[in-house]
C-alpha cells in the first residue's frame, strides 16, 4: 500500500477498516480510502507535482497503489480545452471542456480501472468480473490484460457494439444479458462463490474512486489551484463526481485550495433514467431504483447506484444541483458541441449541455462564471447514437466536370 494510506472508512457510518486486506463494502455501502494528509503535506508541494510527468500518477502521495506497482497504459493528463464558440451559444464567457476521451481506452474509465487493477494485482487477485454499460468493460479488459488477470465482462445486449468488440478483442470473456446493468451486477454478485472472481462493480471496491478523483486533482492544477464556479458531470454510478469532491477536500486539507472558492457540482442524468435527480427533487438522501430505465446515453443507464447518498451529499454540500434532461435531445446537443469545437463529445456529455442550457435559462449559472463540462468518452464509441445525415451524402462523379457551384450550394444549405 502507498506510504500515506492510513485506513479505509465506511462512507455510511465512519467505521474504520484495515487497508492492507481485501475489502469491498461495509453494511452494503462503499468505503473511502483515507490518508495521513499531514504527512502528505510535509512530503509534497505544488512545485514537486509540477516537475513530474504529465500523468495521473503524478499525484502518487494521494493514491493507494504502491509506487512501482502501477498497472498503466500511459494515462496522461487529459486536456482542459477553452470553448469560446460553444460558450457563446449558451451565453457564457468562460466555458471549458475537460476531455477524457483522449485517455488510453477512450474514456474516463481508464483512470478508475487502472487503479482498481493495480490494487487487484497488489492483493494477488487472479480473476475479476464487472457489470458494465459499455466503457468500463473495455477498460477492465485492457487493464486486466495489462495486469495478467482474467476478466469477465457482463453487459446489456444493447450496449454499443464497439464496446462489445473492444472488450472481447482485449481478451475478456464477454457476455450479453437481456437486462440492464443492475441485472448484470446480480450475475456478478451471485457468481462470486461459484466462479471465485472479485467484483469490480462501481464503488463495490474502494479503489476505482481513487483513480477517478485524479480528474479533480488535474482540474485544480490546470487552473493554477483555483477551481471553477460550476462543474457539470454526467452521472451513472457517480464515481467521478464523488471522487472529485473527495479530491477537492484533500487539497483543502493540504492548504492548496481556498475554502470560499469551491465549485457547485451538477449531477446530470437523462429523464429516462434519473434516480439521483429524482431523489434530489424529493429532498431524499437515498435514491429509489428507476423502473424501466432507458436512455441513448448508455453510461447514464444506471437505475440503481450503490453510492447514491455519496453523490447527493456531494451535490448538496457544494450548493449544486441534480438535474435530468430530455433524452430525445441528447444527440442534437452532442452534435452541437462536437461541431462547434471539434471535440469528440459523447452522448453523456451531450446531456450535460442540455442541463447547461436549462440552468443558463433559469439564471442558475451566470454569464461570467467559469464553467467546466466533463467529456467522459469519445463519440466514435457510440455509432448507434451519432446523428447521420437523413439523406445520402452529396456525391461527386469524377467522370464529369467538377461543379464547384454545387459544392458551395450544399455547404450553405448545411450551415
Amino acid at each position: 500500500m502507498a506510504g500515506f494510506v492510513t485506513h479505509l472508512e465506511s462512507a455510511i457510518d465512519g467505521t474504520h477498516l484495515e487497508a492492507e486486506q481485501i475489502q469491498t463494502l461495509h453494511e452494503g455501502r462503499p468505503l473511502w480510502v483515507r490518508y495521513d494528509l499531514e504527512a502528505v503535506g510535509a512530503a509534497l508541494t505544488k512545485e514537486n507535482v509540477a516537475r513530474r510527468t504529465n500523468s495521473m500518477w503524478r499525484y502518487r502521495e494521494l493514491l493507494p497503489a504502491p509506487w512501482g506497482e502501477e498497472v498503466t497504459l500511459g494515462e496522461g493528463m487529459s486536456p482542459l480545452l477553452a470553448c469560446p464558440r460553444l460558450g457563446a451559444q449558451f451565453g457564457l464567457e468562460n466555458l471549458w471542456i475537460k476531455d477524457e476521451s483522449q485517455l488510453p481506452t477512450g474514456s474516463f474509465k481508464s483512470r478508475g480501472l487502472s487503479m482498481a487493477l493495480s490494487m487487484a494485482r497488489h492483493f494477488g487477485i487472479q480473476r475479476v468480473a464487472i457489470p458494465t454499460a459499455g466503457n468500463a468493460g473495455g477498460a477492465t479488459a485492457a487493464y486486466a490484460a495489462r495486469a495478467g488477470i482474467e476478466a469477465f465482462v457482463f453487459m446489456p445486449e444493447d450496449t454499443p457494439v464497439i464496446n462489445q468488440y473492444e472488450a472481447r478483442s482485449l481478451g475478456a470473456h464477454v457476455y450479453l444479458v437481456n437486462g440492464l446493468i443492475n441485472d448484470c451486477a446480480r450475475i456478478v454478485r451471485e457468481g462470486k462463490s461459484a466462479m471465485d472472481w472479485f467484483d469490480l462493480s462501481t464503488l463495490k471496491e474502494p479503489y476505482r474512486i481513487e483513480g477517478k478523483k485524479t480528474m479533480g486533482l488535474e482540474l485544480a492544477e490546470q487552473f493554477q489551484w483555483e477551481l471553477p464556479d460550476v462543474i457539470l458531470y454526467p452521472t451513472g454510478g457517480g464515481t467521478g463526481l464523488i471522487g472529485m469532491w473527495k479530491a477537492f477536500h484533500e487539497l483543502l486539507a493540504l492548504g492548496w485550495l481556498r475554502s470560499d472558492k469551491m465549485p457547485r457540482m451538477v449531477s446530470v442524468q437523462s429523464a429516462g433514467c434519473e434516480p439521483i435527480a429524482r431523489a434530489y427533487r424529493n429532498e431524499e438522501r437515498f435514491a429509489d431504483p428507476h423502473e424501466n430505465a432507458h436512455t441513448c446515453a448508455s453510461g447514464l443507464r444506471v437505475p440503481v447506484a450503490v453510492g447514491d447518498f455519496m453523490i447527493l451529499d456531494a451535490v448538496r454540500q457544494s450548493g449544486g444541483i441534480a438535474i435530468s434532461v430530455d433524452d430525445g435531445q441528447i444527440p442534437a446537443w452532442t452534435n452541437q458541441a462536437s461541431a462547434a469545437e471539434g471535440i469528440s463529445v459523447c452522448p453523456e456529455t451531450g446531456a450535460c449541455l442540455g442541463a447547461l442550457k436549462s440552468l443558463r435559462k433559469k439564471g442558475w449559472i451566470q454569464p461570467n462564471e467559469r464553467v467546466v463540462v466533463f467529456n467522459t468518452g469519445a463519440l466514435q464509441k457510440y455509432l448507434e447514437v451519432m446523428q447521420l445525415p437523413t439523406t445520402k451524402l452529396p456525391f461527386i462523379d469524377l467522370n464529369q466536370e467538377i461543379d464547384f457551384d454545387f459544392i458551395e450550394q450544399v455547404s450553405v444549405s448545411e450551415s
